[in-house]
């Protein structure tokens, strides 16, 4: 019987968490006429010398990264006539990243990629963001870069125009850290706001720069979730949050699709041993200080299994707990439990009395 397996795979992939947290992939898409089509650059040193000049300056805003580069730019070129992204989304929707950015895009484009990234996320479960300009998504996919006026070098940008700076930042960085003050030495000023207008922009959802009198940094990093509710609250509003759960559902899914589903017989003994290996993946996280220590479980759920149970006609008004737990429920496992995920330190308080 090979499901321990499972157990191995889980352990490996928690204790390379941080490590593929702080490598992840960035996805441009481009207008050019020339290298149309997919590319995938590893570094600065594979980029084609004869795109234009603001598309290499892209490209290098986003490798510049944040505490590290991202592990690789996967970057769609369109022709310069293109009307609209479909021929790029259709590529991206069977490709592997995490943060997608598109210098220049229009506003109503914006919206458009917005609704499209938030229907992968919540439609076909694949677990991607985007970093958009002045775009009110209000879900946690879509990170509403809201800072226009950014002076680099005597030059202004647009945010769309620095979209993919933010992007490779939050590809770059370790899950065990938050992009919140995260320094840009290349700028050199953005508008000037208040307390107010900062705590007012940030709680509306909008990832926005500041400038502390000293250096330009983000203020906070926070997605454009803004409505929270019992199944979503400000917890997901934090990017370094989102990017966690995100890696936790696609480790959990991917390894159990390619080394359970449709080959372990479904057995209550083998649902335990499937709890197990999950629980041994969550301590690992646990001990990289990515979920808090003790506070993080898996096991069968009794009530959804009790409601399927009923629904083939099974008679569950005597069952006790455990023979719900132990029942035949054909091809379906239903497991639930709750995790805590460790943010990092982004409000300081001190009290000094004399």
């Amino acid at each position: 019987m090979p499901l321990p397996k499972i157990s191995i795979i889980f352990q490996e992939l928690a204790s390379t968490a941080i490590k593929r947290g702080d490598r992840g992939i960035v996805a441009l898409i481009l207008k050019d006429s020339v290298h149309n089509g997919a590319s995938i650059y590893m570094t600065q040193d594979d980029v084609p010398a004869d795109l234009s000049s603001d598309n290499l300056e892209q490209i290098q805003l986003a490798f510049k990264g944040g505490v590290n580069p991202p592990q690789k730019l996967l970057v769609y070129i369109l022709p310069t006539t293109a009307e609209n992204y479909s021929e790029a989304q259709t590529y991206l929707e069977g490709s592997v990243w995490n943060y997608l950015a598109i210098p220049g895009i229009s506003s109503a484009d914006a919206t458009v990629m917005a609704n499209w990234v938030i229907g992968l996320r919540e439609n076909q479960n694949l677990k991607v963001k985007a970093v958009l300009p002045n775009t009110e998504a209000d879900h946690e996919g879509v990170i509403n870069f809201a800072t226009d006026s950014i002076v680099i070098g005597g030059v202004t940008s647009t945010a769309a125009q620095y979209c993919s700076r933010i992007a490779g930042i939050l590809a770059g960085n370790p899950l065990s850290i938050s992009a919140t003050f995260q320094v840009l030495p290349e700028v050199d000023d953005v508008p000037h706001l208040t307390t107010t207008q900062f705590d007012t922009a940030i709680d509306a959802g909008k990832l926005i720069l500041m400038n502390d009198g000293e250096k330009v940094k983000i203020a906070r990093a926070v997605n454009s979730l803004s409505t929270f509710t019992s199944d979503k609250g400000a917890d997901f509003q934090k990017i370094k949050l989102v990017d966690i759960m995100d890696m936790i559902y696609s480790d959990i899914k991917k390894t159990t699709n390619d080394t359970y589903i449709g080959k372990i017989p479904n057995t209550y003994d083998n649902k335990c041993l499937l709890i197990m290996a999950i629980r041994a993946y969550y301590e690992s996280l646990e001990e990289q200080q990515l979920l808090d220590r003790g506070k993080n479980s898996v096991d069968i759920d009794i009530q959804a299994q009790k409601l399927y149970l009923q629904s083939i006609g099974v008679d569950t008004g005597a069952m006790s707990d455990q023979q719900i737990r132990e029942a035949n429920t054909r091809d379906k496992i239903f497991l639930a439990g709750p995790i805590k995920i460790v943010d990092a330190i982004e409000d300081f308080e001190l009290v000094v009395t004399i």
